[in-house]
Parts: structure tokens; C-alpha cells; sequence
């Protein structure tokens, strides 16, 4: 097998592990508008990591970072809608993003590769970021498991048994972007999005629990990113649309099967009489 492909699968394997068991907390939050913002926002990051001559996935680390938290700032108003914040958030910073790159004259930047990815072209480098951020986020995930799980399916009770909301919800917002940076290089900005929500919602028609759920989100992208690759060596289609499309593929054919089980909502604590 050539190099290019190991790399390409072990990124892609990569991924999928890490925005499987992240995309399941997003599906159960009902916020895969605030991934896709982020997915836009990033585009800010690329071309301030230009302009400024540092990491492009600092710089995308960095945007989107201050993008959640100024959605954090403006909730607080109250004035406007979550989805109308996101909005004007999410298209804002794509056009702030594009008339910065406009600007730098003298910069050529390959715009679709940043839009649709290039899995085939991870290097080295790409794997120890990839492979890296995606430990640090699946670590995180495991220590904060049990209260960022609580806070996600049942924030009243949460709240009633002092689980620090306002943190976690900060630090659940810090592990997305890192995973939207990890994500870039193969499956592009565009198609980020997908391979959080697409895997957990065709997991959560057949896992019983959430544990069950994450992991089985994990196995499925695995899954897409295995076929992805093979259909787009066999087929000479783009690799990161061709991952995405094999997991709608999966998706639409577990419509066809009958649902086993859902993840279900904590009891909320009885109160004394």
C-alpha cells in the first residue's frame, strides 16, 4: 500500500473516532447549526494563520474559540434567537474571512482546498495534529463524561445538583473547535459538519445507552472512512465528498431497518413532600 494512503487512512480513522463520540453530544443538543457556524468561522482562522504567519490550525483554533465565545456574550442580551446569532455569526465571519484572503495580493490560496479538504495529501505533520487534538478531546471526553452528559441530556437536574454549567458548556465548545481544526485537512470546511452529525444519528437509531451510542457513532465513521477511500481509489471521485456520501449512504439504508433503541432521559429527582 502507498504512503499517501496509510496516512490517509490513519487521518480518516483519526477523525472518525474522535467526531463520532463529539458529534453524539451535538445531535443530543440539537446543535448542529453551532458545528457548521464554527465550520465557517474557520475560514477566518485560515486566513488570519496567513496573515499573521502562525499554525493555520492555531489560527482556526483561535476564531473559533472567540466565535463561541461571543455567541456565549450575545445569549446573554437575550434580544435575539440562538439560531439568528448563529446565523449572523456563522455567514460574518465566512465573509470576513474571504475579504481578508482578498486583500493579501500577493498570497495564491487554493480555496477549494480548504472547502472540500484533501485527504490524500496529509503529511506527516497532519497526523501528529490530527492524532494529537484528537486524544486531547477523546481524554477530555472521558474525564468530563458523566457531567457533561448530565448537563447535555437533563440541564434542570444538572443545575439542581450544582454540575457547573456555564464551564462545561465552555469547555464542550473548546473540544468542537479542536475537532473542526483536526477535521479541515480531510473532509474540508464544507463537509465538517457531516462527519460529526451524520454517524451519531445513524448510531443513535440502534444504541441503548449513551456509552453504546458514542462508540457505535465511532465505528460507523469508521466505517465511511474506509469505504470512502475505497470508492474514491475505484471510482477517481473526490476522497473527503466520497467518505461523506458512503456515510449519508449508511444513514439512509438504517432507515430501512427497525430501530433497536434510543438514548433516553435521566429521571428528574422527585421532589420531598
Amino acid at each position: 500500500m502507498d504512503d499517501f494512503l496509510v496516512r490517509a487512512l490513519v487521518a480518516g480513522l483519526g477523525l472518525a473516532i474522535v467526531s463520532g463520540a463529539m458529534g453524539c453530544f451535538l445531535v443530543w443538543r440539537r446543535m448542529a447549526y453551532f458545528g457548521a457556524t464554527l465550520a465557517h468561522a474557520a475560514l477566518l482562522g485560515i486566513a488570519l494563520g496567513f496573515l499573521l504567519d502562525i499554525n493555520l490550525n492555531l489560527g482556526i483554533l483561535v476564531v473559533c474559540l472567540a466565535t463561541a465565545g461571543l455567541l456565549v456574550a450575545l445569549q446573554v442580551q437575550r434580544g435575539l434567537s440562538t439560531d439568528t446569532l448563529l446565523g449572523i455569526l456563522a455567514h460574518g465571519t465566512l465573509a470576513f474571512g474571504l475579504v481578508l484572503i482578498s486583500f493579501m495580493e500577493t498570497l495564491r490560496v487554493d480555496l477549494m482546498a480548504y472547502l472540500f479538504g484533501d485527504i490524500l495529501a496529509v503529511t506527516r505533520a497532519d497526523l501528529v495534529w490530527i492524532w494529537g487534538g484528537g486524544g486531547l478531546v477523546l481524554g477530555a471526553l472521558v474525564l468530563l463524561w458523566r457531567p457533561l452528559l448530565l448537563v447535555t441530556l437533563h440541564e434542570d437536574l444538572a443545575r439542581v445538583i450544582g454540575v457547573p454549567e456555564p464551564q462545561l458548556r465552555l469547555v464542550f465548545m473548546l473540544l468542537i473547535s479542536i475537532v473542526v481544526a483536526v477535521a479541515m485537512k480531510i473532509v474540508g470546511l464544507l463537509l465538517i459538519i457531516s462527519m460529526l452529525i451524520i454517524p451519531a444519528a445513524t448510531a443513535r437509531r440502534f444504541a441503548i445507552g449513551p456509552e453504546g451510542m458514542a462508540i457505535l457513532a465511532s465505528l460507523i465513521g469508521c466505517l465511511a472512512v474506509l469505504g470512502g477511500l475505497g470508492a474514491s481509489l475505484k471510482l477517481d471521485t473526490p476522497a473527503g465528498a466520497s467518505i461523506v456520501a458512503v456515510a449519508s449512504a449508511l444513514f439512509l439504508l438504517s432507515l430501512l431497518l427497525p430501530a433497536r433503541g434510543r438514548v433516553r432521559r435521566p429521571k428528574a429527582p422527585s421532589r420531598s413532600p
